[in-house]
């Protein structure tokens, strides 16, 4: 007789052909199912546009009017007043005509197309009409906004020193960036509100307030920032309705500052070192890769067991370099010299053979007369007979004696 298994019946549900491609099997034990398709999840990146430049007063109301006299003598070239040390005492005394907003004003203009362009100095001071027609760029230094040491972010020329009233553009002898800030209304919160008004125009590395004098000394992390900020505040008033009056700072006396200012100029130093180097090369040298000391200990020991060479003889470069990557540019270098070394030595020797030949000739002169017995033996090879001229006979006729003097 025959065994009978009851087995459990599979049921299928298969798609139909048109929508193979939009639908998933999903095989269990008993059954097998149909998969609802996932759906892609697209990102969608919305780049959005550049807006252009905002015209911060209306083109109609502009004047030209001459500049203000600070000096003694009108550059026609450069339209401006030379030979002064001292700004006008009347515009110090009146409110700026306008003030820059960075949040309204900004945009892009016709120098965004033009690397290594500068700002725009009215556009700091909020008198721009020109808007995203000027040739000059409206918005805030940043980091990579970098210029020469003889002009400023606005490319105005620098002076080798400052003013008597250390205001203008300033010296292209000191990297200054910390500004002084006089006249500020005495309050409570006169250190918040500084460090809010100044901190519009950039990164701001250190504030020091004077509470009781109404004076501030703010230093920006950049010198751009400086320079921007300190056209964009000139007299501007902070809550009280007063009247700024910003300079350049003197150089601070405090030791620990100076010691500051000198651990920053190293860092620097360091960081531009840094971005030259290769970076394992940086790595390594900073302890900052766990394989490199591994592979330093292994390449520096040359063989030896137990020896590890010290950093003045492993990272040493030149022809006679142990560590052979420090050979390496130098091989060709080391042969042109070889070469140079053996031309001077052919030619010092043969210096020396002349000279010795030289000395010999005196010599021979000396013995034998003027000329050398060289000169001597080769005159005799040289010497043939020479047949002698008969002497001419005296001629007879009318004509004889005929130049005489006598009868």
């Amino acid at each position: 007789m025959a065994e009978v298994i009851d087995r459990p019946e599979t049921a299928v549900n298969l798609p139909d052909m048109a929508s193979e491609d939009s639908l998933a099997l999903t095989t269990t034990n008993n059954t097998t199912e149909v998969a609802a398709p996932t759906e892609k999840k697209v990102k969608k990146i919305i780049r959005r546009k550049k807006r252009p430049a905002r015209a911060q007063v209306d083109p109609a109301t502009v004047k030209s009017e001459p500049p203000a006299q600070t000096g003694t003598t009108f550059n026609i070239w450069y339209n401006k007043w030379a030979g002064g040390d001292k700004e006008d005492s009347a515009m110090s005394q009146t409110h700026a005509k306008g003030r820059c907003n960075i949040a309204l004003d900004s945009g892009y203009t016709k120098a965004d197309g033009h690397p290594g362009a500068f700002f725009c100095l009215y556009f700091a001071r909020g008198v721009c009409h020109k808007g995203q027609d000027c040739d000059y760029l409206h918005r805030l230094p940043g980091p990579y906004d970098i210029f020469p040491q003889n002009v400023d972010c606005f490319g105005r020329d620098k002076f080798s020193d400052y003013r008597d009233d250390m205001g203008g553009v300033g010296s292209f002898s000191r990297q200054n960036r910390t500004i002084y800030v006089g006249r500020i209304h005495v309050s409570d919160d006169i250190e918040e509100i500084v460090a809010r008004h100044f901190a519009e125009w950039g990164p701001i590395e250190r504030i020091r307030v004077l509470s009781n004098r109404g004076i501030a000394f703010v230093t920006y992390r950049d010198l751009a920032n400086a320079e921007f900020a300190k056209e964009a505040m000139a007299w501007q008033s902070l809550e009280a309705n007063e009247i700024l009056n910003l300079r350049w700072s003197l150089p601070d006396p405090n030791p620990m500052a100076q010691k500051r200012e000198a651990r920053r100029i190293e860092e620097q130093a360091a960081e531009a070192i840094r971005k030259a180097l290769p970076a394992e090369f940086v790595a390594e040298i900073e302890g900052k890769d766990p394989e490199a000391r591994k592979r330093r200990k292994i390449e520096s020991g040359y063989g030896l067991d137990g020896y590890e060479a010290p950093d003045e003889v492993h990272f040493a470069r030149g022809p006679n370099a142990v560590n052979p990557r420090g050979r390496e540019g130098f091989e060709l270098e080391h042969e042109q010299r070889l070469m140079l070394e053996a031309a001077e030595q052919e030619m010092l020797q043969g210096e020396q053979q002349y000279d010795q030949r030289s000395q010999q000739q005196q010599q021979e002169e000396q013995k034998g007369g003027i000329l050398s017995s060289s000169t001597l033996a080769a005159l005799q090879g040289a010497r043939v007979a020479v047949a002698s001229k008969p002497a001419p006979k005296a001629s007879t006729g009318p004509l004889v004696a005929y130049d005489s003097d006598s009868d």
